[in-house]
């Protein structure tokens, strides 16, 4: 093995999980606490409205930006899956339709955002006082689809051959240089909302520069040859048959979160700001679990591929029972430092006391979402992703929608909105777990 890569299929699986993961999770917290400096910054240095224009794209930022990595997530598992195969072939083909498949999805994304920005946040009942910032900041920040599709697809690559490390490099850097041009644009050139989405989609064109960059230079047999570079016909099918669910999974959790920030728009303004302070919290948690998830489904997908079944089933407990403390570990922290963290992103103390309802119901809720997504990633591992987003659009969209037009509509208090995240996790999480013990006994000695 390389000196980036790891031998997924051998060794201690509790230690080379974590090791596996924890570059991830600095890679994912950074890119956390980057996003965290747009809102901080305009929170701080441009207001209010500023604060709340920027906030309340971050459902729709998340639908766009989740369905990237969702895609990513199923060329990750089908490039461990032949990596652990040694299949060389079908792996050059897979990495190589990959890349102009991510390309043409980060493109389409972008020209369809800016078309239809205006009308998607209308259709969320964006306040008045907060639609023109929210157009903009949207506008300029999808024009960094293209960029954030091809790191995706490089991260995915590197990852599924138990290489962390560099992806995590070459986003600090980018991640530095978007604090610095947050700074620079919102408080040198007073260009606020607009400022901090010309920053982040500069960070995200070097971060994806730098990852295309080491897969062209690469000799391994997961790298990049420009000659090469052509779409095959059966791997199109594979990856669109596990990558297009995947994807379709992470929309899904954000159109059903649409339905949400419309309930939460139903409030008063000072509500929508303070969810959209504590709302910064969501990502963070979610993106250490979700590296996790990553190394769930790496290191099930590699040892399917060698035909190690015991490997499968403990990658499985152990990614479990980290992404459950973490959350549990994380959600209670958030609470009890829950003045100082919300101080990052508004001044305002009614804005503050809004947004503590929120991480007060969330705080002991988000460690139920390990049991769903950490055995979706299972199942992704081991090449099935239709019956988990079946299951995900009945529990997780489905559900959420009755709750809203049910138990919220009747009560009609914030409390009562956010307690539908831990009801619709605990019934997802039951019928995937199901779903997952069913398609592991039937697994047979040749991969998928």
């Amino acid at each position: 093995m390389k000196k980036y890569e790891m031998n997924l299929c051998e060794g201690s699986l509790f230690k080379k999980i974590a090791i596996f993961s924890i570059p991830l999770m600095f890679s994912n917290i950074l890119q956390v606490l980057f996003n965290m400096s747009d809102i901080a910054v305009v929170g701080k240095f441009a207001g209010s409205l500023a604060l709340g224009s920027v906030g309340s794209t971050s459902i729709l930022v998340t639908l766009f930006t989740g369905l990237l990595i969702g895609f990513a997530g199923g060329i990750n598992a089908l490039t461990a899956l032949y990596i652990g195969s040694r299949s060389d072939k079908d792996l050059t083909e897979t990495v190589h339709t990959a890349a102009i498949l991510s390309f043409i999805l980060g493109m389409l994304l972008m020209i369809f955002g800016i078309l239809f920005t205006p009308q998607v946040l209308r259709l969320i009942n964006t306040k008045d006082e907060l639609i023109n910032g929210a157009v903009l900041y949207l506008r300029i920040y999808l024009l960094g689809m293209p960029a954030l599709a091809m790191y995706n697809f490089g991260n995915a690559v590197l990852s599924a051959a138990g290489d962390t490390r560099r992806p995590l490099y070459y986003l600090t850097f980018a991640g530095i240089l978007n604090v610095i041009l947050n700074l620079f644009f919102v408080i040198v050139c007073k260009l606020d909302v607009a400022g901090v989405a010309i920053a982040s989609i500069s960070s995200q064109y070097i971060s994806a520069l730098l990852i295309l960059r080491l897969l062209l230079k690469t000799d391994s047999s997961f790298g990049i040859t420009l000659s090469a570079l052509h779409m095959t016909r059966d791997k199109v099918r594979r990856i669109l048959s596990i990558s297009v669910p995947s994807a379709f999974q992470n929309t899904i959790f954000a159109i059903a979160n649409l339905f949400v920030q419309t309930g939460v728009n139903s409030f008063d303004h000072i509500m929508v700001e303070g969810n959209s302070a504590a709302q910064n919290a969501d990502p963070l948690l979610y993106d250490l679990m979700a590296a996790i998830y990553t190394a769930c489904a790496s290191f099930i997908a590699q040892n399917y591929g060698a035909q190690k079944k015991d490997r499968v089933l403990k990658s499985y407990f152990i990614s479990l029972f980290y992404s459950f403390m973490i959350g549990l570990v994380l959600g209670c922290a958030l609470y009890l430092f829950r003045y100082p963290f919300l101080s990052l992103f508004t001044n305002d103390r009614e804005v503050v006391d809004a947004g503590i309802i929120r991480l007060s119901v969330m705080a002991l809720s988000y460690s139920i979402s390990a049991f769903m997504d950490c055995t979706i990633a299972a199942s992704r591992g081991l090449g099935k992703t239709i019956v988990p987003t079946v299951m995900v659009i009945l529990g997780s969209c489905v559900f959420r929608i009755i709750w809203i037009y049910t138990i919220f509509a009747y009560f009609h208090t914030i409390q009562s909105l956010y307690l539908l995240y831990a009801f619709s996790w605990s019934i997802t999480a039951l019928a995937q777990i199901i779903y997952f013990v069913i398609i592991y006994r039937r697994i047979g000695k040749q991969p998928l």
